[in-house]
């Protein structure tokens, strides 16, 4: 006799290797899609993990405000995104002015002073003698550099008019720092650096203007960045729960497959089963007879005595019962074998101590 604990149900002899084949081609699959759909899910359990923003259910009525809230976000975000590239541009141009007006800013003033001479071309350092130079100074600048910098269009220029102004300070302080402050040219160098310093504080509300308008122009794209990010994994976590209800209503077809192809269960079995049955909890005793009714629809589980007639249920529920208290009982950390055999024993206890007791069914 098989025990509650006993092997898979084997399949039928006739037929058996072509269904089995295809049972085993498409288990294959679903765990293929399975996994896929687990990298997914948890790509999307990153995101809302990282952004502290959780996923709850809500009542229908509040779903739809979102929803429709959602798509006014969706359609704004499109909208900006459209005139984002307009922007870029606009801010370009607007900064390639300033670069221009601070370059005149330099020819006029100070490209064109009559001590810019020295600081026109890199030092001369070995033609000077100059051995210490590079221990002294440790970034070099000149007015040519800053020129080839400006003039540059393979991505290597300056960005904005900061970047420029930081450098023309550095060819000054440079010469002020290597040169003694009798020097010639480290007097030319202080000279040259105040009046640049004049020059710039005329050209700096503008500066600051642009400064404060890309601030704001930036902080909009990082909106927009984390809208389409929220709106993107949004989606993903919409179609990972259809694929996820798609791939539970797949499984329980192939598990009907299998149930249906599996051999007839014993009277023994069947017999085994009610034992187990009979020692589930209330709450596990009502899901028994759920998937009773799940496989037939004129079966009350509900009641305080429901009528069970297990020779007959079909082979598919039979074994949805078995693999059910299986489960419980394995839950429980007892064996199924050893509960019947203690309801075996507790029987011939009772009736070879002539007890007329009769265990009442739960149904």
């Amino acid at each position: 006799m098989e025990t509650m604990d006993g092997p898979v149900p084997e399949a039928r002899s006739e037929g058996e290797p072509a269904v089995m084949e295809e049972l085993g081609q498409n288990v294959d699959e679903i765990i293929v899609k399975v996994d896929e759909l687990e990298q997914r899910l948890n790509e999307v359990e990153q995101f809302y993990s990282k952004t502290g923003k959780k996923q709850s259910n809500t009542s229908k009525a509040s779903s739809v405000m979102k929803d429709k809230d959602k798509d006014k976000q969706i359609s704004s975000f499109k909208r900006r995104q459209q005139d984002a590239s307009r922007r870029e541009a606009a801010a370009a141009k607007r900064m390639q002015d300033l670069m221009r007006q601070f370059a005149v800013l330099l020819r006029q003033h100070i490209m064109g002073h009559k001590w810019a001479g020295p600081f026109m071309q890199p030092v001369d350092v070995v033609g000077l003698g100059l051995h210490d130079y590079y221990e002294i100074i440790e970034k070099p600048m000149d007015f040519s550099t800053i020129k080839s910098k400006m003039e540059a269009k393979d991505g290597t220029g300056y960005k904005n008019v900061r970047e420029i102004c930081a450098d023309v300070r550095l060819i000054f302080k440079n010469a002020m720092k290597y040169n003694d402050d009798r020097n010639d040219v480290h007097v030319m160098a202080k000279t040259l650096l105040a009046k640049f310093e004049e020059k710039w504080l005329q050209l700096l509300p503008k500066v600051d203007e642009e400064d404060e308008r890309r601030k704001k122009e930036e902080a909009e794209a990082q909106l927009d960045m984390q809208l389409a990010q929220e709106v993107s994994h949004a989606k993903m976590a919409k179609e990972l729960s259809a694929e996820l209800d798609k791939v539970e209503l797949d499984l329980e077809k192939l598990r009907d497959v299998a149930l249906r192809n599996c051999r007839k269960m014993s009277t023994e079995e069947k017999k085994a089963l009610m034992t187990v049955l009979t020692q589930l909890s209330p709450e596990d005793l009502n899901k028994a007879l759920l998937i009773v009714a799940q496989n037939n629809p004129n079966f009350q589980a509900t009641g305080q005595e429901v009528d069970l007639d297990i020779d007959a249920q079909s082979e598919s529920t039979l074994w949805k019962l078995k693999f059910f208290v299986k489960e419980v009982v394995q839950g429980q950390g007892k064996s199924p074998t050893s509960i019947t055999m203690n309801q075996n024993k507790r029987k011939r206890e009772e009736t070879k101590g002539g007890s007329q007791k009769k265990n009442k069914k739960p149904w």
